[in-house]
Order: structure tokens, then C-alpha cells, then sequence
């Protein structure tokens, strides 16, 4: 009997990190510790050095197909027909044609139909013009959220059946850290000992400008730190840092390597994430699980995903930003105690249980 192959789209790991790509990169991981028995094909963009087969039946393939290029659902199908696959995971939203027998697809938000403004034309392209072909193509999708589900059933006329959640869960590495640690991450960017805390890409949806507006208002405030990747249209953010004159308030590093991450989240006073829109949002339950109290937007999945265990604000007040980070700075005792109601809520995500998940569906749409 012939032993099943599930492929799973990897190529977006040679482009970017953290978001989609860490979410593969972790799903990857941890179905290698479940599943011995099932052979997986992991696709890589040709160019990409970056390598994850951690198990003895997974095997690395590449593909010259790039990611999101306009004629990627028919050259993508070309280069995997010859591969035999059983089922075809794609992470990133849109699945090839054709290229396996079942293809399941991850919908991560539909950020693009709430906010087409924030996107670039060839964003809007690629996902707007083609969410309501890959859902109807799909076998089955995964959502990150029971918010992001019912988005998908009511905006996309997807039937309840044929989505399942599987919420993120967050790496080992995200803990409280020994001081020493937190030191030396601090030493190599220079950093002082009270922080205010971003991380994610820069791009119009996670509403930099405001931050930075509400930031301005409160001259008290410690040094604000922006750790992610630029993203589309980010230039408007690092202008409005110069408009307000906050060049010397705001610190942006760039890439920060992922074993640095911990510390950084660590050392900060508080994270803030005051976001448009949000699928999942995992720099809050990275922070919350570091221990750092965190202040998120009250929009699309995070009150979900956070729970009562955060500061909630609303993104286009800039008064409720400043407010927000103000409480957590002024309150001591509340800060405690959002910091180990934080510790507890984010021990129960867990990417084993997203592979659980994902390995029965797998499962189900293989017996179809």
C-alpha cells in the first residue's frame, strides 16, 4: 500500500520571517514530532539556503516558481504534478491549480477586504482577486481564529463545515529569561533597561503613525522600540516619526534575529500592538508569554486571542493609545498582574496542538 504525501508550500520562508512564514516553519516542526508514518514534501523556493526537514520522512524539494507572482496557481501546478501528491497544504492563502489529488488552504485574516486601502495594487492583486477562486477550489481551510472563521463564512460563503480553527501556539523559546540574558540582547542594540515594545512588520494595518501620536503626547514615556521588517507603504510610518520630531525617542531595528527576539520581548516594559486588523496577533502572546504585559488594539482577532489579559484600546483614538500605555506605566500592581495572568494564558497555546489539528484534517480530506 502505497504510503501517503502531503506537500507543504514552504517557498515564503526564502522571503520573509515571522507572520505566514514562522506559522509553516512551527506547523512543520511539530507535525515532524506527530506523524512518522506519512511522507512530506517540503517546498522551498530554489534559491532559499534556509532548510526545514527535521525528520528522516520529510524530504525538501524545490520550486522556481515565486511566491505571489501572477502566473503562480498555473506554474507552481507544473512543477508539482510530477510529484504525486495527496494532499497540497498552502499556508499562504492561494493553492496552485492542480498539483495534488485534496488541497487545504490557511486563511490567516481577510485584512484585504476589510482595508483595500492599506494594501499595494499588486497586494490587492493577488489576494482580493483571487480569496474567492482558492475558496471555492480548497477542500478544506484552516482559520487561525473563530473570529477569522466566521469572517470567512459570512464575507467568502464558505460553509461551516469545511472550516476548522487551529490556533497558533508559541515556541519554548518565549519564556521569562534570566537577567543576564535580557542583558546581553540589551548590550548588542544599546538599549536602556525600560522600553516601550512593537513588533511586527511595518505596513499601514498595524497603525504606526497613531502610536507614534500618542507616543508624541506622553514626554515621560521611555524609549519606544520598533523590532520587524519594512513592509508596503512604510514610509508613511518614518515620516511621521520626523514629523513629530521623535527621531531621538524611537529606536527601529531591522530583522532582528529570532533568538533574540525573547530577550527583547523581556527586557521591554510593555508591548504595543494597536493594529487595524489582526488575525491571530502573535507578538501579544510571544510578549504575554515572556512575561510582559501588553496593549492591543480591540479590533479583529485579538480581544480573542488576549482574552482579559491585556490593556485593549482603540486603534484611531490616539487618545485611548496614550491612555493605554499610560495605565500600565503609572500602575505598578496592575502591570503585576497582568504579567502573570499573561504567563498563565499563553501556556495554553501550543503548536503541538495546532499540528494535532492540522494532522486530523489532513486525515479527513485524505479519506475523501
Amino acid at each position: 500500500m502505497r504510503v501517503s504525501r502531503i506537500g507543504i508550500d514552504a517557498r515564503l520562508l526564502g522571503y520573509r520571517k515571522g507572520g505566514i512564514a514562522e506559522y509553516t516553519r512551527q506547523l512543520v516542526l511539530a507535525l515532524a514530532e506527530l506523524d512518522s508514518q506519512r511522507d512530506y514534501v517540503i517546498i522551498h523556493r530554489s534559491h532559499d539556503s534556509t532548510s526545514y526537514i527535521p525528520a528522516a520522512n520529510f524530504q525538501r524539494i524545490n520550486a522556481y516558481t515565486p511566491a505571489h507572482h501572477r502566473w503562480e496557481r498555473h506554474a507552481l501546478s507544473l512543477e508539482l504534478l510530477p510529484r504525486r501528491l495527496d494532499v497540497l497544504h498552502s499556508p499562504d492563502f492561494i493553492p496552485p491549480q492542480w498539483g495534488a489529488r485534496r488541497h487545504i488552504i490557511t486563511i490567516h485574516d481577510l485584512h484585504f477586504l476589510h482595508y483595500p486601502h492599506f494594501q499595494t495594487a499588486d497586494s490587492l492583486r493577488y489576494y482580493r482577486d483571487q480569496i474567492g477562486w482558492a475558496v471555492r477550489h480548497a477542500d478544506h481551510i484552516f482559520a487561525q481564529t473563530e473570529g477569522t472563521r466566521h469572517e470567512i463564512m459570512e464575507m467568502l460563503g464558505v460553509p461551516a463545515e469545511k472550516v476548522t480553527v487551529h490556533l497558533l501556539g508559541v515556541h519554548e523559546s518565549f519564556r521569562p529569561l534570566r537577567d543576564e540574558v535580557i542583558q546581553a540582547t540589551l548590550d548588542h542594540y544599546q538599549l536602556p533597561r525600560d522600553y516601550l515594545l512593537f513588533v511586527s512588520t511595518i505596513e499601514p494595518r498595524k497603525n504606526l503613525p497613531n502610536l507614534f501620536r500618542a507616543y508624541a503626547t506622553l514626554p515621560n514615556a521611555p524609549l519606544l522600540v520598533l523590532a520587524g521588517q519594512r513592509g508596503w507603504h512604510a514610509d508613511e510610518s518614518f515620516e511621521t516619526i520626523e514629523r513629530l520630531g521623535l527621531q531621538n525617542r524611537v529606536r527601529w531595528l531591522d530583522s532582528v534575529p529570532f533568538e533574540r527576539l525573547p530577550a527583547l520581548y523581556n527586557g521591554a516594559t510593555l508591548l504595543v500592538l494597536p493594529s487595524y486588523h489582526e488575525g491571530f496577533g502573535m507578538p501579544a502572546i510571544e510578549a504575554m508569554a515572556c512575561g510582559t504585559p501588553v496593549v492591543v488594539s480591540n479590533r479583529g482577532s485579538l480581544p480573542e486571542v488576549v482574552g482579559d489579559n491585556g490593556v485593549y484600546v482603540e486603534p484611531e483614538s490616539i487618545e485611548s493609545i496614550a491612555a493605554g500605555i499610560q495605565c500600565i506605566l503609572d500602575d505598578r500592581r496592575h502591570a503585576a498582574e497582568l504579567r502573570e495572568a499573561g504567563l498563565r494564558h499563553a501556556a495554553t497555546y501550543s503548536w503541538r496542538r495546532t499540528a494535532e489539528i492540522a494532522l486530523q484534517v489532513y486525515q479527513q480530506v485524505l479519506s475523501t
